[in-house]
């Protein structure tokens, strides 16, 4: 089926979904596979629901000739049904990318742009090879700037979702210790997520630029750029940067005071600013913006609970997010500290040195008292005073629950699967 058919069915439709439960009225439903499930089977069920139209790729299903489109592929049928879209809208594009700091960046910078235009961006962090579409299928002709945030954990896949998006401009947070498993370690990553670059440079686009950041600086060469930075020759100067804990920045006569924690967030704010300013948004409008802004989702978030301060920055972890984590954490004003760490995800064969790493900073740390949870953690077990180790998380609270919390500063960070949100509860 062609795919300009399929677009005149999409056009009819108010919304798109990949998933049953979520069945809208008057949608457009996707039948992906996946290892664990065919949606296919859920063909009939979709109209049932509201769907007005279903794309299957398995012709058993195939029991309405007038509602259903069979094609050969659903997933790459998504994929062409994005891409199609996105060049009939012609709209400005903006992708971002980068190992840490991608989602709270992308929410920031739509933050900020949505106070001139009327913006979309990237739900959650649907930003992977299914998610970069649906994210593109839901904007219109009354999009004025997309915000498209793409993820990625081996080789291509930026490429790929590139190919899908055709960004006109494009930021990379940073380079960082995530999913060394399968990008292959650490130059893996920077190859990966340089895919950006390289389309933004083979089309002539447009990049943003973090010039304090030599790395980024080497890898976005030779592409039109517009940069920020605390030195004289960026186009955006950033004047003044403190976290303790919420992150204040001056730029232009103008101090925003965040309710971002962390100085790794810094950046991340830059980049909004930046990307503002380059969109000719004025400089209250920006202030506005980004301290109007409230992270959530477990992202940075200052929570209060009796006595006790808790940063939640439980989403996800990798070495170079944790780093910054604690490297900010140590440096807060506060003599009652207590850091709750759990393990890392997808670091492949450097898991075991990586989490030995965070271990080793935080034993000559005193000031801290520290709980690590997980197996990788638990395998560089020492004996110290302020260090204590648990294999899973339900030895960590049978033992935290019998402690008295009382007036500390509590850092709680781990990867997703570690859910360390759950500490909430202990407390």
């Amino acid at each position: 089926m062609r795919i300009e058919d399929i677009y005149q069915c999409f056009l009819q439709c108010d919304s798109v979904s990949t998933d049953t439960r979520k069945i809208e009225p008057n949608s457009l439903f996707i039948a992906l596979k996946g290892e664990k499930f065919d949606a296919n089977t859920f063909a009939e069920e979709a109209l049932k629901k509201g769907a007005l139209f279903v794309i299957i790729d398995d012709k058993k299903y195939f029991t309405n000739e007038n509602k259903m489109l069979l094609v050969k592929d659903s997933l790459q049928t998504l994929q062409e049904l994005a891409n199609y879209h996105r060049n009939q809208l012609g709209l400005p594009i903006v992708a971002l990318t980068g190992s840490n700091g991608k989602t709270t960046t992308k929410e920031l910078i739509n933050s900020v742009l949505s106070m001139k235009y009327n913006t979309k961006a990237t739900i959650g962090n649907l930003n992977n090879h299914i998610g970069v579409p649906l994210t593109l299928l839901s904007f219109d002709e009354n999009t004025d700037i997309g915000i498209v945030e793409m993820g990625a954990n081996h080789q291509k896949e930026i490429e790929m979702l590139c190919e899908i998006a055709q960004p006109d401009y494009g930021y990379i947070t940073n380079f960082g210790k995530a999913h060394l498993d399968g990008f292959g370690g650490f130059e893996g990553v920077i190859k990966g997520k340089s895919e950006l670059y390289s389309y933004l440079r083979k089309n002539e686009k447009t990049v943003f630029i973090n010039s304090d950041d030599p790395l980024q600086v080497e890898k976005g060469a030779n592409i039109k750029c517009f940069t920020f930075g605390l030195k004289n020759e960026a186009n955006i100067i950033i004047k003044y940067v403190e976290a303790n804990p919420m992150v204040k920045i001056s730029f232009n006569n103008q101090l925003i005071n965040s309710h971002l924690i962390g100085i790794y967030n810094a950046n991340n704010i830059n980049a909004a600013i930046t990307i503002g300013k380059y969109f000719n948004i004025t400089d209250s409008d920006i202030k506005k913006a980004i301290e109007d802004y409230q992270p959530n989702n477990n992202r940075s978030q200052l929570i209060e609970k009796k006595t006790n301060k808790i940063i939640l920055d439980a989403y996800n972890a990798n070495p170079s997010s944790m780093l910054a984590a604690i490297t900010n954490f140590i440096q807060l004003d506060s003599n009652n500290k207590i850091a709750i760490l759990g393990d890392m995800f997808e670091l492949g064969d450097e898991s075991i040195d990586e989490h030995k790493k965070i271990v080793e900073i935080l034993t000559k740390e005193p000031s801290v008292k520290t709980f690590f949870i997980g197996k990788d953690f638990y395998s560089n077990k020492i004996d110290i005073n302020h260090v204590f180790f648990f294999e899973n998380f339900l030895s960590f609270a049978e033992k935290f629950k019998s402690i008295p919390i009382e007036n500390k500063t509590i850092l709680i960070k781990g990867s997703r699967g570690m859910a360390l949100e759950k500490t909430l509860d202990l407390l």
